[in-house]
């Protein structure tokens, strides 16, 4: 005889419905805005870093702005007024030194060359008419002034040779008068 094996009770199947998960909570715009950011930030970064590879091979130096844009140092304009002259010692020595200079020439190396070009420094010891104290306290503001611009400078000297024109140096002189005369020494 057979045997029988006792039922076994299985369940009936049941068919469920698959969980959906609740609905994402809408981002606000400020949410959106800094996953935008942050996506844009990674490609301009990424764009950057492609940028950098791709231009590697090619060999340039960097343009100093002052040296492209040239603008006339006295105004042209009859609307413009005249500056007024600065009015404590070490101010005027420092304009006159920049406006013989700009007329005379730049030279390095030398305090004055053969053609009567001027250094930073033979510019500003014309301009003090034989009085060393004055060209030491205007050489002083002259180095503050370039240090505040241009960082840890050694000495005017080499400030001035380390140009290939004149154009820095005889900004500065300008930046340096206007600053002294500001300053009131």
């Amino acid at each position: 005889m057979p045997q029988t094996h006792p039922a076994i009770d299985h369940p009936a199947p049941t068919t469920q419905a698959p969980t959906v998960p609740p609905p994402a909570a809408e981002l606000s715009l400020e949410e959106r805005l800094t996953l935008i950011d942050a996506a844009m930030t990674v490609r301009l970064d990424e764009a950057a870093v492609a940028y950098e590879v791709n231009t590697a091979h090619i060999e340039t130096e960097p343009v100093d702005l002052a040296d492209v844009v040239i603008v006339p140092l006295t105004p042209t304009s009859p609307t413009h007024s005249q500056p007024t002259p600065p009015a404590t010692r070490i101010a005027i020595v420092l304009d006159r030194a920049h406006q013989l200079m700009d007329t005379a020439g730049w030279c390095a190396g030398a305090l004055t060359d053969e053609q009567g070009a001027v250094c930073l420094l033979g510019a500003i010891r014309q301009a003090a008419r034989g009085d060393r104290g004055l060209e030491a306290d205007a050489a002083a503001v002259l180095l503050d002034t370039i240090r505040r611009r241009f960082g840890d400078v050694e000495s005017v000297p080499a400030f001035n040779d380390a140009w290939a024109n004149g154009r820095a140096s005889i900004r500065m002189l300008h930046e340096a008068a206007s600053s002294a005369d500001a300053r009131g020494i």
